[in-house]
């Protein structure tokens, strides 16, 4: 096929995919139709190892930014806060965020700074998970059909766990993965439905905590097993495959998973300072492409995801055993070891307008 001829098909496809995920309003195709040559072709993208990394990983593995004249190095960050300073000094271009990312620092929520984000990219992902111990507990007061706990799981069984830590003076402890995260929402959310008060965020407490029965904490992602492992916190609501990792080391139990929580719940984001948007247009315009034809791949089939948890489960990217992720990223989702079920919904990339 000649040059002109993948240049074309590219750009069609593309223009095409931009309709599809409902951004015409935003003017992208108009845009896309006239972009010139990216300002910046050389960019380093962060990500925390977690299994929503995958369009950058795809854009990258499948030559997508390439394709787009673009030279991409991608580089893992210790957790969200240095993620995020790291794209507003410069550091990095910049990188898979949490959806509250952007928002949160541009009002001035832990360090400010005009972040903004022109891609979604991806709905639901996450899960929480509780020890064995706390797990042994709750499954008293769990309603079971056919030898198996009924889901959704309502916190009103933890609840019952809870109490009784109270009445003997113990604190019951949980990690999120940062104050802006959609994780620390949805998990303040379905502990108050159960009637767990998650605490509250006050001028004078940061750590929002104020008359709280579950006392919530912040945990980076790929740290969050072996924490709970160690006793320092009873349970926890993170991304995958941290909750998987947790059934696959007998260690503990994902009890609900946030689409049962919250429904097509926005997740992560690309984002990028104001101001580098502002300098880099074609360039931004180049990345946002490519990370689309990577949204629609990885939903195109299950063949494909099945290729992305082997390209995922690489040191250099989520480093975890291709079993733990395939367990949530093809179609289904594993809560007591051997209780597998149908997730067809557990990553969304592309399709219900994700990007």
């Amino acid at each position: 096929m000649s040059g002109s001829s993948r240049s074309f098909n590219r750009r069609q496809f593309t223009l095409q995919a931009l309709a599809l995920a409902g951004v015409s309003g935003a003017g992208l195709p108009a845009l896309a139709q006239k972009a010139g040559r990216p300002e910046k072709e050389a960019l380093k993208f962060g990500f925390i190892k977690l299994t929503d990394c995958a369009p950058l990983v795809i854009a990258y593995e499948k030559h997508f930014f390439e394709d787009e004249g673009l030279f991409v190095t991608l580089e893992a960050q210790a957790n969200w806060k240095v993620l995020l300073d790291r794209v507003i000094d410069g550091q990095l271009d910049g990188a898979h965020m949490l959806a509250g990312q952007p928002l949160g620092a541009t009002i001035g929520i832990g360090t400010k700074a005009d972040i903004v984000t022109a891609f979604s990219m991806d709905l639901n992902g996450n899960g929480v998970t509780v020890s064995n111990a706390v797990w042994a507990e709750m499954k008293k007061y769990l309603p079971m059909k056919d030898g198996k706990v009924e889901h959704p799981i309502k916190a009103d069984a933890l609840k019952k766990v809870v109490d009784a830590w109270k009445k003997e003076g113990k604190p019951f402890k949980m990690g999120m993965v940062f104050p802006v995260s959609t994780h620390n929402y949805e998990l303040r959310y379905w502990l108050a439905a159960g009637g767990l008060n998650p605490g509250y965020y006050t001028s004078s407490d940061t750590t929002g905590t104020t008359k709280a029965d579950v006392l919530l904490s912040v945990t980076p992602p790929p740290q969050m097993p072996a924490t709970m492992e160690a006793g320092t916190i009873n349970g926890y609501c993170v991304g995958e495959p941290w909750n998987q990792q947790a059934v696959i080391k007998g260690i503990g139990v994902p009890v609900i998973t946030d689409d049962e929580i919250w429904k097509s719940n926005p997740e992560k984001v690309f984002g990028v300072t104001d101001a580098w948007a502002k300098a880099n247009p074609n360039t931004h315009i180049a990345v946002v492409k490519a990370l689309i034809r990577a949204g629609q791949w990885l939903d195109a089939s299950m063949a494909n995801r099945a290729e992305a948890v082997k390209i995922l489960s690489k040191s250099q990217y989520v480093g975890a055993d291709a079993t733990v992720i395939g367990n949530s990223m093809t179609g289904t989702f594993e809560y007591e070891k051997g209780d597998k079920r149908p997730a067809p919904d557990f990553n969304i990339f592309f399709r219900n307008y994700a990007t």
